[in-house]
């Protein structure tokens, strides 16, 4: 679904790297069939994944066409922006990131791993609330390739595809059941993924909280490496807004 206003506008090229305004790289790119937008305001549908997509040089125009996108007291996620939001819309979320590209990953299948899709929505949904890997909606599945780990017939963990910049995908959705960590399923997953991208001639990249030193440390031994610090934010349009910029 596409929303446009009737303003001609021009969106100057990025001249940015891809992985610099990676949700706007993938909506512009490999996944334009999910892009809603108006103006120069992309985002995913809001059972996909959360992430909005501002120009990488956002004018006042640009926010009032996500205010109209988002209405009235609607809250925006975004991240990697180059500018902060407008002082009258309130944040109500912030936290530092880092991004970590494949350096030297020793990528490989797993055995045990297993295609999840649609009908596992509901056991991924499940483990994602006992887990909270990050943002993971019923259509997330949709995006790229999730791949799960059994036990007992039960769902204990998974990895997926999010975000996909040309020649560039992102591994998110990691995530493991308390009662099997330690025994490296996380990483098995990882690397997984990271051969089903590297299968395609893209190179795996992901991002995680600054804060988690944990789970940065652990994709550090896979062999990513830190590309770039960013941070990832979510804020309120104003209940206010003047209905003139939405029109």
């Amino acid at each position: 679904m596409t929303q446009n206003d009737t303003r001609p506008r021009t969106d100057t090229p990025s001249r940015l790297h891809p992985l610099d305004n990676p949700a706007r790289s993938s909506l512009a790119g490999p996944h334009a069939h999910f892009a809603e937008s108006r103006g120069r305001v992309l985002r995913y549908p809001v059972d996909v994944t959360p992430w909005i997509a501002l120009p990488d040089a956002p004018d006042t125009q640009d926010w009032a066409d996500l205010a109209a996108l988002a209405g009235p007291g609607g809250s925006v996620a975004l991240a990697a922006l180059q500018a902060p939001p407008p002082p009258d819309w309130e944040i109500v979320f912030r936290a530092d990131g880092v991004q970590l590209v494949d350096a030297s990953v020793d990528a490989a299948p797993d055995p045990e791993a297993v295609l999840l899709g649609p009908r596992d929505v509901p056991e991924m949904l499940d483990l994602v609330a006992r887990t909270r890997p990050g943002p993971f909606l019923p259509r997330t599945v949709e995006l790229g390739t999730y791949l799960g780990i059994r036990r007992g017939g039960a769902l204990v963990a998974m990895a997926g595809e999010r975000l996909h910049p040309p020649g560039w995908t992102e591994i998110s959705g990691v995530c493991t059941d308390e009662s099997v960590r330690g025994q490296g399923l996380a990483s098995r997953l990882v690397l997984a993924v990271a051969h089903g991208i590297r299968e395609r001639g893209e190179t795996p990249f992901l991002h995680a909280s600054a804060s988690n030193t944990g789970a940065i440390r652990l994709y550090e031994s896979l062999g990513f490496r830190l590309r770039r610090r960013t941070e990832f934010l979510s804020a309120l349009v104003p209940a206010a807004f003047p209905s003139a910029h939405g029109t």
